[in-house]
């Protein structure tokens, strides 16, 4: 992993940043989706625990029917388009949360990603998802690449 100038983003979260900076996150059954142009040399990573706001309460970007348009959008107020973005995607790992709905989070977080790319026409060039591990990913915005190591069970319930 790229050591320095990363930042770090929690559930919830949306940052964007230039080179030579980085973004990172741990994910397990959440996703996230990274964004980057190549022209502009920006790029943008979101996190977020379920797949859709159900309309109770605030909107947050907790969700993705919420977080991958507003990453989208924020990408798009600096001058990038859907022709100059690319996607990739990570998480949604099956963690062995108790109950069958619970067993669906991942895979319905994917999907919803996916769906949302697919609505803006932006493609996703890469995507490192489901299984039954977690995962810390670092966005070197310099090469436009994600690093990626699979995460143990103990290091998320640890947030390492």
């Amino acid at each position: 992993m790229i050591q320095g100038c990363s930042t770090f983003i929690h559930v919830g979260q949306i940052h964007i940043d230039s080179a030579p900076g980085a973004i990172s996150t741990v994910l397990g059954s959440c996703v996230a989706v990274c964004l980057y142009d190549s022209n502009l040399g920006i790029g943008g990573m979101n996190h977020y625990l379920l797949p859709f706001w159900n309309g109770n309460g605030l909107q947050s970007p907790r969700f993705g029917n919420i977080a991958i348009p507003k990453l989208i959008e924020t990408m798009m107020a600096k001058g990038s388009s859907s022709k100059t973005l690319q996607a990739k995607i990570f998480g949604g790992a099956s963690m062995n949360i108790s109950g069958s709905e619970a067993m669906m989070i991942g895979e319905k977080n994917i999907l919803v990603a996916r769906e949302i790319l697919k609505e803006y026409r932006i493609s996703i060039v890469a995507e490192d998802i489901g299984g039954q591990n977690g995962r810390k990913i670092q966005f070197d915005l310099e090469r436009g690449k994600v690093l990626l190591k699979y995460a143990q069970r103990s290091d998320m319930m640890n947030g390492r």
